[in-house]
């Protein structure tokens, strides 16, 4: 089985090495009450698994120099361990460990959930998160994408030992993904065949596609979310639910958001702060996932400024669908692009996650490759045509003091993006 799951990248690297253990079970695999689920099962991964506790598994990593570290993602679930070529037979095992014996000793469960309540009590305090939290809601409602990896507090509070014991239990199942990156023995796959776990690893029986969610479903007709916070400023998020990293069109999209929001060249950046000076910050995103992933563009600003900031945004918004780009501006967003995946690719840890993430979405190992040969056959025709398709109905999530949000709701229903559904609103307490 692990030799058509295991990918090895040599790397002159001073006798180091990482390796990315994918499995296909993310945040979109929360059942509809446990959200939250997957990331406090990854929390636990690490507090105690096979012939080892979790003081003996700290001890063992912090002991080698090492880092170790499980995380839920949206579409999987991912173990990532950095050390030395030396300690890897002592440290390789963890990795198989963690998926086929994790302890699960209800104190652990315990601490890990309230500190992940804590950080969620944290994160409420922070209007970037709560116009995120806001912003996903509204476009995915309750499907897959519809919440943060970390979760939802009431649903968090009820899980214990006996509701993440049937998730544990089919991580294995699943098909795994594995990458070594970096300064590796000769015998390397022969070695990782043999290890203490992966020698032991069960053959798959959960399909991939059999397990695809729902990942968008519809909350309603609202086209704006408003969450009253007490501040001074007020974040805005412009956006909408779009394609698959892969799909036809994702090259487009990504050469847009490097148009928009990457360096100081970008759009927003100078229409919001250098011609005008309305915003904090600026930003763009649009991250690879395996469904409809989030095209956004976000700024934050002062009160005074907040109609104006808004009004910009939207003329940014409307210009990808309405304006070519000029040769020089896709040349520049080509250069961004190409830049950003040399950039993503400079350590042995970055490696071994692309690699993990291309064959967990069924893309080429040289998908990067090919993207950057192509990007210089695309035309701004090509770009304005697939921003038309999928950037026509955007949605809105604003953060800030109640007077501020008031007038930008109105502001919205006048002057909305079109194709949008000015009017509806959500409002969160």
């Amino acid at each position: 089985m692990w030799e058509q799951n295991l990918l090895i990248e040599p790397l002159s690297t001073p006798g180091v090495m990482a390796a990315k253990l994918l499995l296909p079970f993310g945040s979109v695999q929360d059942p509809p009450d446990q959200r939250g689920a997957h990331e406090l099962l990854a929390s636990l991964l690490s507090r105690g698994c096979g012939p080892l506790d979790h003081e003996a598994v700290a001890d063992l990593v912090e002991g080698s120099g090492a880092g170790l570290r499980c995380d839920a993602q949206e579409d999987g679930l991912m173990l990532s361990l950095r050390c030395t070529v030396e300690c890897s037979d002592l440290l390789m095992p963890l990795l198989a460990w963690m998926v086929l014996e994790p302890h699960l000793h209800p104190d652990q469960v315990a601490l890990e959930r309230s500190l992940t309540l804590q950080a969620l009590q944290r994160q409420c305090e922070d209007p970037f998160h709560m116009a995120s939290v806001g912003w996903r809601t509204l476009v995915y409602g309750t499907g897959a994408y519809g919440h943060d990896p970390m979760g939802v507090a009431e649903d968090l509070t009820r899980l214990d030992r006996d509701r993440l014991l049937p998730l544990a239990g089919r991580l294995p199942l699943g098909q795994p993904v594995l990458a070594v990156a970096g300064t590796l023995p000769a015998e390397i796959t022969e070695q990782l065949a043999e290890t203490k776990g992966f020698a032991q690893w069960p053959e798959p029986t959960i399909r991939t596609e059999s397990t695809q969610p729902e990942y968008c479903v519809s909350s309603g007709s609202e086209s704006i979310h408003l969450q009253p916070m007490d501040t001074e400023q007020v974040v805005m998020m412009l956006g909408q639910a779009t394609i698959s990293h892969g799909h036809p069109d994702d090259l487009a999209l990504r050469l847009l958001q490097c148009h928009l929001g990457v360096g100081m060249s970008s759009l927003l950046f100078r229409r919001l702060r250098e011609e005008h000076g309305v915003a904090y910050e600026v930003a763009a995103s649009y991250p690879a996932l395996a469904g409809p992933a989030p095209f956004m563009i976000l700024a934050s600003t002062g009160m005074e400024r907040a109609d104006q900031s808004l009004r910009l945004l939207l003329q940014c918004w409307d210009e990808l669908r309405q304006k070519q780009l000029s040769q020089a501006e896709l040349d520049l967003a080509c250069a961004k692009f190409i830049g950003q995946v040399a950039h993503s690719r400079q350590t042995c840890s970055q490696r071994a996650e692309r690699r993990v993430q291309l064959r967990a979405m069924g893309l080429a190992d040289d998908h990067d490759q090919r993207s950057m040969n192509a990007v210089r056959n695309l035309t701004p025709e090509a770009l304005c045509q697939a921003a038309d398709r999928w950037l026509n109905q955007p949605k809105l999530s604003l953060c800030g003091p109640s007077e501020s949000l008031g007038e930008l709701q109105r502001l919205w229903n006048a002057q909305s993006a079109p194709s949008s559904s000015p009017g509806s609103t959500t409002v969160s307490s």
